[in-house]
Formats: C-alpha cells, sequence, structure tokens
C-alpha cells in the first residue's frame, strides 16, 4: 500500500510540471486532466507517441523535454495498462491504467507498447527488447523469428504480452539499427524480408504477427 501511494503522489508531482506546458485536448473527447466524475475519482488523459514517449494528452508541444522521462513513474504506469473496458472514453482512449482511485487513460499513435531499446541477456540469457522507458523493468524476451514487417508501412513489430495488445512497435531508431540483419529470399528488399540473422544464425521470420493486421 506504501508503494502505491508513493507512486501515486509521484505521478501527480509529475503531472503538475507537464501541465504548464499543456493547452487543450488533441483528441474530439471532451475531458478536464484531474476531472472527478464521482467522488474521490480523478482521471486523466495520456498519450504514447510512435517513439515510446508518454505525455499528458494535452500537451501543446510533444517533445523529449515535455515527455515523461522518470522510470519509476514509467514502469508503475506501464505495469498496470490493460484495455480499457470502464464504460468511459474507450473509442477514443483505448487503454487504462489503474492508479488506486486514480484512471489513467491513454491513446497511442500506433501501439501502447513501443520498443526502444534491444539489452543484452546476461548469463546466457537471452536479449530483451525494452519498451517506454522502463529499461529492463519494462522488457520481453528479444525473438528475432518473430520480428514482422509490415509490408505497406514499412514499420516493425514485435510480440508482447497480450494484456497490452500482443504487439508492439518497434520505434524507428532501433528498426534502423535492425535492418541491416534482415535478409531476403528474392534478394529484393521491396519484398518481405524472409530472415533475419541473429546471433550467429539465420532465423526464418514466423510473420505470426501478420494476423493481427489482417483486419485493419
Amino acid at each position: 500500500m506504501f508503494a502505491v501511494c508513493c507512486s501515486c503522489r509521484t505521478m501527480f508531482a509529475l503531472r503538475l510540471w507537464v501541465l504548464r506546458c499543456s493547452a487543450g485536448s488533441r483528441t474530439a473527447a471532451q475531458y478536464v486532466q484531474g476531472q472527478s466524475p464521482e467522488p474521490r475519482i480523478r482521471e486523466y488523459f495520456y498519450y504514447l507517441d510512435h517513439q515510446g514517449q508518454l505525455f499528458l494528452d494535452d500537451t501543446k508541444v510533444k517533445n523529449f523535454v515535455t515527455c515523461f522521462k522518470d522510470k519509476q513513474f514509467l514502469v508503475f504506469f506501464f505495469h498496470r495498462l490493460r484495455s480499457n473496458r470502464s464504460g468511459r472514453y474507450q473509442e477514443d482512449f483505448p487503454y487504462l491504467s489503474l492508479c488506486g482511485r486514480e484512471r489513467n487513460f491513454l491513446r497511442c499513435d500506433d501501439r501502447p507498447v513501443v520498443f526502444t531499446h534491444l539489452l543484452p541477456g546476461q548469463s546466457g540469457d537471452p536479449a530483451l527488447l525494452s519498451y517506454c522507458g522502463g529499461a529492463e523493468k519494462l522488457a520481453v524476451a528479444f525473438r528475432p523469428e518473430a520480428l514482422f514487417m509490415h509490408p505497406i508501412s514499412g514499420r516493425v513489430y514485435h510480440p508482447c504480452s497480450e494484456q497490452r495488445g500482443g504487439v508492439g512497435l518497434v520505434r524507428s531508431a532501433l528498426a534502423i539499427e535492425l535492418s541491416p540483419s534482415f535478409a531476403y529470399d528474392g534478394g529484393a528488399e521491396t519484398e518481405q524480408p524472409t530472415h533475419f540473422q541473429w546471433g550467429g544464425q539465420r532465423h526464418r521470420l514466423t510473420n505470426e504477427l501478420s494476423e493481427r493486421f489482417s483486419s485493419q
């Protein structure tokens, strides 16, 4: 209980600073940051960009200066992230992170998980894909064969937990670092990659995530 309360206080203090850079909602949804729709309940609204940076949704200028960077806060926020089934703002903010009596609604440019760094494994463990500024505290085991390059957008994706949607976006800077390791059976890079070179092995790509995009 103490840890939760401390984390909530940290979230409140961080918001006070970020709110100074905020002005006006960026969605059609009508809300006021910190609104109280019922006694002792507060609601806040966030936005995650395609670089894995988290902002209050109504922050006017969204860049590295105005995004949340406190690791403890980010870990707390994303560990509690779920699909929004609250009956409130579900269309505009499809994800929800609960903190005691606070409801933290999230919308995103692409996916609610954005992988930002590839971390080396320890003592023979697999490498980790870290997401949304949480370093090793927010990470999944790297599965090179499961990387998926979208045939239209060219964006690269990797599996994440079903709790957070099952698919995470690989941010562009990391995707560029990984791109030389993609291989193409036909030799033409205009086609879909078929393999990924990693750890001295040539992994055939499963394209298992393609089904997640088939209805989009």
